[in-house]
């Protein structure tokens, strides 16, 4: 019985590996919150998710909740910060886009966060002009 030829097995495995190198995408931010997204009917999918802009907002993950309390925080990028930060952060999301006009907020918020925390952040996105805000949801069962 002859023996199978496998030279050409390395180019197959470098071509399946090169495939995924250029269609996954490496998550950006670690989570230092931790969020139960809240369930909605009436949900739209984004088209332009290179336009998106995320601010977390929800209680420490339990490995932080000793250096920051239990209470809720809201984290842009890789660090906490207050409802006043939110402006310099819209600031610079849209200054690293190409179509700022196109610029959209993403608020993932924790089901059990209280409503004066989101308010918050919306007045400081309409003192920024961020007017296009998106609130992440999973759909209802």
């Amino acid at each position: 019985m002859p023996e199978l030829n496998t030279s050409s097995l390395p180019d197959l495995i470098f071509t399946v590996l090169f495939f995924f190198m250029m269609v996954t995408t490496m998550r950006e931010v670690t989570l230092k919150v931790k969020f139960t997204t809240p369930a909605g009917t009436e949900l739209e999918k984004l088209e332009k998710k290179n336009a998106v802009s995320f601010i977390y907002v929800g209680p420490p993950q339990d490995n932080l909740r000793a250096q920051f309390g239990s209470s809720t925080r809201i984290q842009l990028n890789d660090r906490f910060a207050d409802a006043s930060e939110v402006m310099d952060f819209v600031y610079q999301e849209r200054q690293s886009m190409q179509d700022q006009t196109a610029q959209v907020i993403s608020i993932k918020a924790d089901r059990k966060t209280q409503m004066g925390y989101i308010t918050d952040i919306k007045e400081v996105l309409r003192k920024s002009y961020a007017l296009k805000v998106n609130y992440s949801a999973t759909k209802r069962k």
